[in-house]
């Protein structure tokens, strides 16, 4: 990219006080090579099917049988990653959380979808796209994508310009308006107990679910996966391993994406 990030951050004032969509002026700043809304063509890329490339698979079911468990495996994964608690929901910050199952799936979905399906709280997170809108519109490569298939997030690159939001189809992804580490009008904290193993973030920075790539890196399972194992819930592994736990469950159980169509290639999968 030819401007300097003086120029990018005039562009991205611009772009706020006039009310202009984030996407188009995006597309303007790059000469057209991000897609309109941010959204990924089908067929502009081809899924990965050399190397590692590592998945998830959620059990709807499971967790509207144990709606306990949901929680459990949100509260693991923000108290490992001191995700904040601002209290509301204008400044929330949300790596994990549930959504009702017509707000997840609502754009592919049939009309006679079974009404046993309306309602059930769906675990949702970040998708991991084999083909992520998010790291072709970040300016600064502080979204990127790992070869083992994690869209991963470095904080210190980050500059704020919220076009990764913009650019995902999913919501996955959290914008800090507060300062994480400060408190709230009672004095009390937003990071309840800090965990001095991974970074706190900073007012003004995007942030969203890692697949716990700091621990797999020590060899162990995503924190909610860990959670969910013993009660079958939940599945991760290498995609691109025919012999890994996740692709046979893959080949056995029924699953959905979220937004297939988009070209996206979600590496989350949801058995119903």
């Amino acid at each position: 990219m030819k401007k300097d990030r003086r120029d990018f951050l005039k562009l991205a004032g611009v772009v706020a006080a006039a009310g202009i969509g984030a996407t188009s002026a995006f597309q303007s700043l790059l000469g057209g090579e991000a897609e309109a809304a941010g959204l990924a063509r089908v067929g502009a890329a081809k899924k990965s099917t050399d190397g590692t490339r590592l998945g998830m698979a959620i059990d709807i079911r499971k967790f509207a049988d144990n709606q306990e468990l949901a929680q459990r495996c949100i509260e693991a994964c923000h108290s490992i990653h001191n995700v904040p608690d601002f209290r509301n929901s204008k400044d929330e910050i949300k790596w994990l959380w549930n959504e009702k199952f017509e707000n997840v799936f609502a754009k592919d979905t049939h009309t006679r979808q079974s009404p046993a399906l309306q309602g059930l709280p769906v675990l949702t997170l970040c998708n991991h796209c084999d083909n992520p809108p998010c790291v072709r519109a970040c300016p600064t490569k502080a979204t990127f994508k790992k070869d083992d298939g994690i869209v991963g997030m470095d904080y210190h690159r980050c500059i704020g310009c919220r076009f990764c939001m913009a650019a995902c189809p999913y919501g996955a992804r959290s914008f800090n308006w507060r300062d994480p580490r400060g408190t709230d009008d009672k004095g009390r904290p937003f990071i309840r107990e800090l965990n001095q193993k991974y970074p706190s973030r900073t007012r003004g920075v995007v942030e969203k679910c890692n697949f716990c790539t700091e621990r797999l890196a020590v060899g162990e399972l995503p924190a909610c996966v860990e959670v969910a194992a013993p009660h079958d819930a939940m599945f991760f592994g290498d995609l691109n391993d025919p012999n890994s736990k996740i692709s046979r469950v893959l080949r056995e159980k029924f699953t959905i994406q979220r937004r297939p169509s988009l070209g996206t290639y979600p590496s989350v999968f949801y058995i119903i």
